[in-house]
């Protein structure tokens, strides 16, 4: 069975001038792929007019086409204006719409010291919309808006990615979308993570269990140094995903991490909650990077306790406990001393379970013995013991990125026993 198509326009000059990161695609495709649409495409257009139409036309294509930004009081904004030509709508102001734009405008108006004259006319440009559109209320001062073009449901939401999150619920409970999605069977989503395998092992794994087809899409993806495959499995097609994913994994099975969406950290963290563990991180190399994804979890304050960022080896002797001698034997980026860093932020930091990175980011301080890219680990608590090193080279910030992964799957295996 065809599952509605969507097709999405994102607009705005600065993502594709690559000054900011495009949010708004990826949160759209994964929010159509969860109702049951097929995302078809994602188009990432500037503010030039010309191009924003023909994406557009091209958009309007499919049975649904989200669109964002180019919704604000400027001149550059033209998104209303040309989904109202491209759809063959004339356009009105709807004056509810204004008021209540106009009353937010008067606010920060008066906060500026500054004529409400001098906003009017951008107001009256937002509350513009074309005829037969119906209005979602506001986030900020932009308005989101559904409008049925007959073949194609046209939803257009405001760049910021916030704003257009806290309007996308009210597009999916107007009428024109829900007459779509009534047609729209959601296909299960299976995940599965791994970390350790290389992707090309990963796509001859999924290769040698038969590939997918059959109702059943495969996409592999390396992210954050792990590959992530999700299988899109059609209805009627359980037994054959089955089959695939049983077969595939086998090979692999020691890499899988996880079936879910949750990251290394929300995993590690959810370990020592079960275990009724405190944790605790001692990182030279990635001067933090550990403990910042760690407490970028919301809630993880009931396991982390504290981290040492230890970058000098006076750092490492007074806060951590590291032994001059020790230093002065294997040096500051060895296993030896990244497991004393790891055994002193256990006892420096009173927690159960800590992890330590020490290692050589570059580009400059590496040696014929010791290069650029070599890292050690370690991580200690009353389970036992485990530690790695790894020789990758790269960009200074790719490796860093990358050891605060390697540390924070070091972890996980050691609570996973």
């Amino acid at each position: 069975m065809t599952r509605p198509r969507a097709a999405i326009v994102v607009t705005g000059s600065e993502l594709v001038r690559g000054e900011r990161t495009d949010l708004n695609g990826p949160f759209y495709a994964q929010e159509a792929l969860r109702l049951g649409l097929q995302p078809a495409r994602i188009s990432i257009v500037g503010d030039d007019p010309h191009e924003l139409e023909a994406a557009l036309r091209e958009g309007f294509e499919a049975d649904v086409c989200l669109v964002s930004g180019g919704l604000g009081p400027t001149h550059d904004d033209r998104t209303i204006e040309l989904v109202a030509r491209v759809a063959g709508r004339g356009l009105h102001v709807d004056a509810s719409l204004e008021t209540e734009i106009e009353q937010i405008s008067r606010r920060f108006a008066d906060r500026m010291r500054r004529p409400y004259a001098d906003f009017a006319p951008g107001v009256r440009k937002q509350a513009t919309l074309p005829d037969g559109a119906v209005s979602l209320g506001i986030a900020g001062t932009a308005p989101g808006v559904v409008l049925d073009a007959g073949s194609c449901v046209i939803v257009v939401l405001p760049g910021p990615p916030g704003e257009l999150q806290r309007l996308w619920p009210r597009a999916i409970e107007s009428e024109a979308l829900q007459r779509t999605l009534a047609g729209a069977i959601t296909p299960e989503r299976r995940v599965l993570r791994f970390y350790g395998a290389s992707e090309s092992a990963v796509a001859k794994a999924l290769a040698d269990a038969g590939g997918d087809g059959d109702g059943v899409e495969a996409t592999i993806c390396a992210r954050d140094f792990e590959i992530h495959v999700d299988l899109i499995v059609e209805p009627g097609a359980g037994a054959r995903a089955d089959a695939l994913e049983h077969a595939f994994v086998e090979p692999l099975a020691e890499h899988l991490f996880g079936r879910d969406e949750r990251s290394v950290q929300e995993l590690v963290l959810g370990l020592c909650r079960d275990q009724g563990l405190t944790l605790g991180t001692a990182e030279s190399c990635t001067g933090g990077l550990v403990a910042g994804r760690l407490t970028s979890v919301a809630g993880s304050s009931d396991v982390v306790r504290g981290g040492i960022v230890a970058y000098d080896n006076g750092i490492k002797e007074e806060l951590l406990g590291v032994a001059p001698a020790l230093l002065a034997e294997h040096g500051a980026v060895s296993a030896e001393v990244a497991a004393a860093m790891a055994t002193g932020a256990r006892e420096r930091l009173g927690v159960d379970v800590a992890v330590s990175v020490t290692g050589i980011a570059g580009p400059g301080g590496g040696t014929p013995e010791k290069p650029v890219g070599l890292v050690f680990f370690h991580a200690s608590g009353p389970m036992g013991e485990k530690s790695l090193r790894f020789e990758l080279p790269g960009e200074r910030e790719w490796i860093r990125a990358r050891a605060a992964v390697s540390a924070l799957h070091l972890v996980r295996r050691l609570l996973e026993g």
